[in-house]
């Protein structure tokens, strides 16, 4: 019968090397026709998954008494409802087994690095702005807050980072202690601590010397303040009405102020100018384009009027309808365009009635634009292409859509039909 482990990594996070024994093991899975067990341990300095930070790996060996040994990888740690830690892995150790764990050093310290930041972030934003922390996630490349507030400036976030620097550069001790339910109860009562755990017995509170910061919490963190090492926010979302902050520290953000200046070097680069005058490039750049979308709309406007003179040349009366179909492979022929020579037809011609169809990949984009009074695009369209599996929509004027590529003679048929008008 397996007991709940003891748990090495509460009280001694720098432990990663220990001994330990099996006492259960249990097969959870066959991927690609290979087993997967689960085993537990009477010890163990894995972390499992908890709380928001995720379960450490590295392996087991076993020796057998012959001298030989089996390593069996760790790729995932759990919890389960009875306490017991589970440790998953493709080599089954049988109970009783004497084993030696090493969990990988390179993993647990960004964890910690994470984790610990995200106290010391949390509190400074509650201790400062009375922004609170409802919920934590350490993910692989950021980790993420969500706060209560709808928003933080720009002069709070940077307040924030500059605050948490500086207690940082104190080196203040991350200390653990326990206490009963009673206690902790009080302590909530007291304002001393932002949540409990929905857990019985004993809470294990971990706290940022100073008055800084105490907290109910059952992962592992750095020995000090300074060992966070820098911490970088990386921007803010709204998510279900709370603010999500972004996040990284130690070596993480040291790897992500590395990426950051390579990306710039290499945007500079590309802009033949100077990092410091990025901004100032992509500003005229930005500029440039807009001055040039507006000259090549008004040039595709022209276009489709003397487009739209040729087709109407071939129309007699005021009651004409035109339909035809664009070739995409015609610079500047899309969707936009179609509308400007729909809109020239009926507008600056005779014809009564326009339909334009451009091929898309497999589908058509169609447009619909008719003189006041001669239909009403809106309508005639969405029934139209709701017969042909297409959808549409839009004003009286004018009107949009896309169907099957090869349903637009049929669709021309139907418009004719609802219009009284053919071309």
């Amino acid at each position: 019968m397996s007991h709940a482990a003891e748990r090495i990594y509460y009280d001694e996070p720098a432990t990663l090397e220990f001994t330990a024994e099996v006492t259960a093991i249990r097969e959870v899975a066959r991927v690609d026709g290979r087993q997967v067990w689960q085993i537990a341990l009477d010890r163990t300095a894995f972390y499992p998954t908890s709380g928001g930070q995720p379960n450490d790996t590295g392996k087991l060996t076993a020796t057998a008494r012959s001298g030989a040994s089996l390593d069996a990888p760790i790729t995932d740690v759990e919890e389960d409802e009875t306490g017991e830690v589970w440790h998953t892995t493709s080599k089954p150790l049988q109970e009783g087994t004497p084993v030696r764990g090493v969990v990988d050093a390179a993993r647990r310290r960004d964890h910690m690095q994470q984790h610990s930041g995200q106290h010391l972030l949390s509190a400074i934003l509650l201790r400062d702005f009375n922004a609170k922390t409802v919920s934590f996630h350490l993910g692989e490349g950021l980790s993420t807050i969500d706060l209560d507030v709808p928003a933080l400036d720009d002069a709070q976030l940077k307040q924030a980072e500059r605050t948490v620097h500086d207690v940082i550069a104190l080196a203040l001790p991350f200390s653990v202690r326990y206490v009963e339910q009673q206690e902790a109860q009080a302590m909530l009562a007291d304002g001393l601590l932002r949540k409990l755990p929905p857990r019985a017995g004993r809470i294990r509170i971990v706290q940022i010397d100073g008055g800084i910061d105490t907290n109910a919490c059952g992962g592992t963190h750095v020995a000090t303040t300074a060992e966070i090492g820098p911490l970088l926010l990386r921007g803010t979302e709204r998510v279900r009405g709370s603010l999500r902050l972004s996040f990284v520290c130690g070596l993480r953000a040291m790897q992500a102020a590395a990426d950051d200046f390579r990306r710039l070097q290499t945007l500079a680069q590309s802009l033949s100018t100077g990092t410091d005058a990025i901004l100032a490039s992509v500003s005229r750049m930005q500029a440039d384009s807009k001055a040039a979308a507006k000259e090549r709309a008004a040039l595709l406007a022209e276009v489709a009027a003397r487009e739209a003179q040729t087709l109407a040349s071939s129309a007699t009366g005021p009651t004409t309808a035109i339909r035809t179909v664009l070739d995409p492979q015609q610079p500047g022929r899309d969707a936009v365009y179609a509308k400007m020579l729909a809109s020239s037809l009926v507008n600056s011609t005779s014809v009564a009635v326009a339909l334009i169809g451009i091929p898309e990949s497999e589908r058509m984009s169609v447009v619909l634009a008719a003189k006041p009074g001669a239909a009403d695009c809106g309508t005639v369209l969405r029934v139209a292409l709701d017969a042909l599996g297409g959808r549409g929509g839009g004003s009286r004027d004018l009107a949009q859509g896309a169907m099957p590529i090869d349903h637009f003679e049929a669709l021309g048929a139907a418009i004719a039909e609802q219009t009284g008008r053919s071309g």
